[in-house]
C-alpha cells in the first residue's frame, strides 16, 4: 500500500530556514516525478516544486531561489529546503507524485511568525 509522509515543519521567525522531508512506503518512489504541494488557509492547494526521477526539478515562481528540492532513491525520500522564509509560506506541506497518484499524508505544518 502507498503511503507517503511528511516531516520536519515548525514555527520559524520570517528570514528562517527549514527542511522537510517526505518518506515514501516502497520503491515506486524511484519511478516517478515527486513534487512538494502546500495549502495556505482559505486557499487550494498549490505544487511549488517537483523533482524527476534524474533529478530534474522545477519549481513554482513564488518560491523560485528560495526552495530547493532534492530526493535520496535509494532511501525512498524527497527533501524540501526552504529559505528565506516569509508569511506568505505558512501553510501545511505535502508530497505526492506530480500526477498526485498517492494517497495524501497528514502534511507538515509550515508556519512564520515572529
Amino acid at each position: 500500500q502507498v503511503q507517503l509522509a511528511e516531516f520536519g515543519g515548525g514555527l520559524v521567525q520570517p528570514g528562517g530556514s527549514l527542511r522537510l522531508s517526505c518518506v515514501a512506503s516502497g520503491s515506486f518512489f524511484r519511478l516517478y516525478t515527486m513534487a512538494w504541494y502546500r495549502q495556505a488557509p482559505g486557499k487550494e492547494r498549490e505544487l511549488v516544486a517537483a523533482i524527476t526521477p534524474l533529478g530534474s526539478t522545477d519549481y513554482a515562481d513564488s518560491v523560485k531561489d528560495r526552495f530547493t528540492i532534492s530526493r535520496d532513491n535509494a532511501k525512498f525520500t524527497a527533501y524540501l529546503q526552504i529559505n528565506k522564509l516569509n508569511p506568505e509560506d505558512t501553510a501545511v506541506y505535502y508530497c505526492n507524485t506530480r500526477e498526485k497518484l498517492g494517497p495524501w499524508g497528514q502534511g507538515t505544518q509550515v508556519t512564520i511568525s515572529s
